[in-house]
């Protein structure tokens, strides 16, 4: 199973998600856009230029191990999804991965309009579906920032488990940079999600 399948999934009186590859140049005009808000700081690359940007997806398209996604509601980008084998990961350093783990980072689009309960949980709910189901990997990790409540905050209310306080080393190589990160590791399993999507947790 390639690590980019396209996926589409309609959610009752929500609307229909699409998950699809990021195609770097045309995509960049609205990841650059999203990535340079003060509201994606955690992602580190507010002061970047849509051509770095581009760029850094045009990198990451060649690897094995590291891939980007656009996902949609209804055709409107509504965030960006980038998945990666922990094993080939600096999180590899902090815990012990498991076959079938995934890692994954999300960043969602600003939030069109007034506030929408539901509206978050309903594109994870998707999101978690993609890379468990259609990816078929048993254990997502993700690892915010362990200033960034918000998204610790949403994980948890999607079923994840929360995990170690850890640092992530710094990474200085010729083509990617990135500083020591002090995150906290948070795990959903495919057991985990069938039963928050059914209720049965």
């Amino acid at each position: 199973m390639p690590e980019t399948a396209r996926h589409e999934q309609h959610i009752p009186d929500y609307g229909t998600v699409a998950i699809r590859p990021l195609d770097p140049a045309t995509d960049a005009p609205v990841i650059h856009a999203w990535v340079s808000q003060e509201r994606a700081a955690f992602w580190g690359m507010t002061d970047l230029t849509e051509a770095q940007v581009a760029e850094i997806y045009a990198h990451m398209a060649t690897l094995d191990t590291h891939h980007a996604h656009l996902v949609t509601k209804d055709g409107e980008p509504a965030a960006l999804l980038q998945t990666y084998d922990p094993a080939a990961d600096r999180v590899s350093e902090c815990y012990e991965v498991r076959p079938g783990d995934i890692g994954v980072h999300l960043l969602l689009a600003p939030a069109p309009g007034a506030h929408r309960p539901g509206w978050t949980s309903a594109l994870l709910t998707v999101v978690a579906d993609y890379v468990l189901r259609v990816l078929d990997r048993t254990r997502v990790v993700v690892d915010p920032d362990v200033r960034n409540t918000k998204a610790l905050t949403r994980f948890e209310r999607q079923g994840f488990t929360p995990g170690p306080e850890v640092v992530l080393p710094e990474i200085d190589l010729p083509d990617v940079y990135l500083p020591e990160k002090h995150a906290r590791l948070a795990f959903l399993t495919r057991e985990n999600a069938i039963a928050e999507a059914t209720g049965t947790v």
